[in-house]
């Protein structure tokens, strides 16, 4: 009987951990630069890290196996004192699979220099929202919370607010750390920046521009390609409306970021009048890329 209910136990807790999961999160920590002959400290933050971000619940809602968040986390580890404290560059990205299509589109692409933290072997990594708890978790719950967000706001128009505040509030409860990337003055691009963006009425119209983008533009291409490039077309102009100049104009950059090189390839196949438009609209709106988009002529 005992056994019985052990057994029964322990389907219970993996069943409740199985429904946990809200991303599927591959970890992978890269050391070229550090020069030591004992590498389980990274493969044990690698593990730690995929456990952390695939085991805790990000999400309000049930999220099914086959709605799991695709995403990647990639350190790549520039110092490390030998012990526990550790410098590092972060790539964080994460993706979205188009309806009725093997396409995976791209809805986070950045890469967060400021990252320093600590973390012994063996450690188990601890997350609250309630207060700071370490760098370390942090930032992963950062991340995860943009990335849920991110992909929220791409299925329902603006349904992913609720993980951008969560995301403030991680930036909120690191001001009173000494730790970069959390405040204003640790430039354009950081996770500061990021969470004021996604916070920002001023980035209302971008926001509802992914939603469009989406859900009735890329949704629609694997059936009517010409109805999904259409749709797109008729939405650019909203790009136009970004101000770029403003001090801490991240998330234009974010987006255009992961979403520049799609772009060129929506248009790719267009007609020469769209193709033109455009072109015109994208090359003020992201200047950084424009040989990409002018390349569209050729």
């Amino acid at each position: 009987m005992k056994k019985k209910l052990v057994f029964l136990i322990l389907l219970l807790c993996i069943g409740l951990s199985a429904n946990a999961q809200d991303l599927n999160a591959r970890v992978t920590v890269l050391s070229p630069k550090i020069q030591t002959s004992n590498k389980h400290v990274f493969q044990s933050l690698e593990q730690a890290m995929k456990d952390f971000l695939n085991g805790h619940k990000w999400c309000a809602d049930a999220i099914q196996p086959n709605e799991r968040m695709d995403c990647s986390f990639t350190f790549n580890i520039t110092a490390w004192d030998g012990s526990s404290a550790f410098s590092a560059e972060l790539q964080v990205q994460s993706q979205r699979p188009i309806f009725n299509s093997g396409y995976t589109t791209t809805l986070l692409n950045v890469n967060d220099k400021a990252f320093d933290f600590t973390y012994t072997e063996g450690q188990t990594v601890d997350y609250t929202d309630q207060n700071f708890q370490s760098n370390l978790s942090a930032v992963m719950a950062f991340y995860a919370y943009i990335i849920v967000g991110m992909d929220y706001d791409s299925f329902a128009k603006f349904s992913g607010t609720p993980y951008f505040a969560a995301a403030q509030n991680v930036v909120t409860q690191a001001q009173s750390t000494s730790f970069k990337g959390w405040k204003a003055f640790d430039g354009n691009l950081s996770r500061y920046w990021l969470a004021e963006n996604l916070n920002n009425k001023l980035y209302t119209n971008l926001r509802g521009f992914m939603y469009d983008y989406h859900r009735n533009g890329l949704d629609l291409m694997a059936d009517n390609p010409a109805t999904g490039r259409k749709v797109i077309a008729g939405i650019l102009p909203t790009l136009m409306q970004l101000d770029r100049t403003r001090l801490g104009a991240m998330l234009p950059t974010v987006f255009f970021s992961a979403k520049a090189d799609e772009l060129v390839s929506i248009f790719t196949n267009a007609d020469l009048q769209t193709k033109n438009q455009a072109v015109n609209v994208l090359s003020q709106a992201d200047p950084a890329n424009g040989q990409k988009y002018q390349a569209l002529r050729n």
